[in-house]
């Protein structure tokens, strides 16, 4: 996917929100730490340093929404050669909140007030992560991955 794309599925993704660029996309994908694993319809941006993975972001375009793309392109990432991955979502993502929590995923932290919402109050961010090894749930997190 080209940052151009990425950038017009982010934005159908997140109206709520400051959408990334295209060119902010370029940039991130410059370095070799962030990989793009994408599918029809959606993506996910992903950072991995020494074990640690981060989601930077995932976006599905509504008009492919809730056909499981979001679920397959984390357990994608996730399969990776990983000893912890984390990621931040809304507070008011219901549904991204509930397929990560799903997955395994537990709260760790909270942003205050990190998403400025357009005439709207800010939202919280939460942070969430969960241990694994090398691509698996640790036993102390593991949950069924597949079907959540």
């Amino acid at each position: 996917m080209t940052p151009e794309h990425l950038a017009q599925i982010h934005a159908a993704a997140f109206q709520q929100d400051r959408s990334w660029s295209a060119q902010e996309f370029k940039e991130l994908l410059s370095s070799p730490l962030v990989t793009v694993i994408s599918e029809r319809g959606g993506f996910a941006l992903t950072r991995l340093i020494a074990g640690e993975a981060e989601l930077l972001t995932l976006a599905v375009d509504p008009k492919h929404q809730n056909q499981g793309i979001g679920r397959r392109l984390l357990n994608r990432w996730l399969a990776g050669d990983m000893d912890q991955a984390f990621l931040e979502v809304a507070a008011d993502n219901a549904a991204a909140f509930h397929l990560y929590t799903c997955i395994g995923f537990q709260i760790t932290a909270t942003r205050r007030g990190y998403y400025r919402r357009q005439d709207a109050a800010a939202v919280d961010a939460l942070i969430l992560s969960i241990d694994l090894t090398h691509g698996q749930p640790a036993l102390s997190t593991a949950k069924n991955i597949e079907s959540g």
